[in-house]
């Protein structure tokens, strides 16, 4: 199967912070933020795979600076790296101020998502071959993120192993 670069997967998403948006410190909502990284994260895997994706993961979500009224949001998605039917996706988020221009990295995020074909089974998706040095940075050090999501999940299955459905008053 022929390689797609990581351009071919890149969406970009700007959004104002409008009241609404804001917690209780007037910064933007966790779970709002949360919600634009999946949204845009989905787009990538979709885009490098051409078929249908499903969230397998939200490896991490690293919340680096407050987000304010003032600024502008912008996330940036592309894929990273692939497995057999999986696919990495890199979420970058920047705040600018919309008055004084200043920008900076507010968020980081890493999520997994798996190709599904027409029958909802996994699919195999083309290799990501990556371009610019923050491209190949991401690329070249996913095995080590790799790893740590195959020995969290079997971390998170062996916990649900031990964990009970019944409700409590029973």
């Amino acid at each position: 199967m022929e390689g797609k670069s990581s351009a071919e997967s890149r969406i970009t998403k700007t959004s104002n912070v409008f009241p609404n948006d804001l917690n209780n410190n007037n910064t933007l909502f966790g779970g709002k933020l949360m919600s634009y990284i999946d949204d845009v994260a989905s787009l990538s895997a979709i885009r490098h795979a051409r078929s249908s994706v499903v969230t397998a993961s939200m490896d991490s979500v690293d919340f680096l600076l407050p987000i304010r009224q003032e600024d502008s949001v912008c996330l940036e998605g592309v894929v990273t790296w692939t497995g057999k039917t999986s696919m990495e996706v890199f979420v970058k988020v920047v705040a600018e101020n919309l008055y004084t221009g200043d920008r900076r990295i507010a968020a980081t995020s890493f999520s997994t998502f798996v190709a599904l074909d027409e029958n909802g089974r996994p699919k195999t998706v083309p290799p990501v071959l990556p371009e610019n040095d923050e491209e190949k940075s991401l690329y070249n050090t996913a095995p080590d993120r790799a790893k740590t999501r195959r020995e969290k999940r079997r971390q998170s299955q062996e916990l649900a192993g031990k964990l009970t459905t019944k409700k409590r008053w029973e």
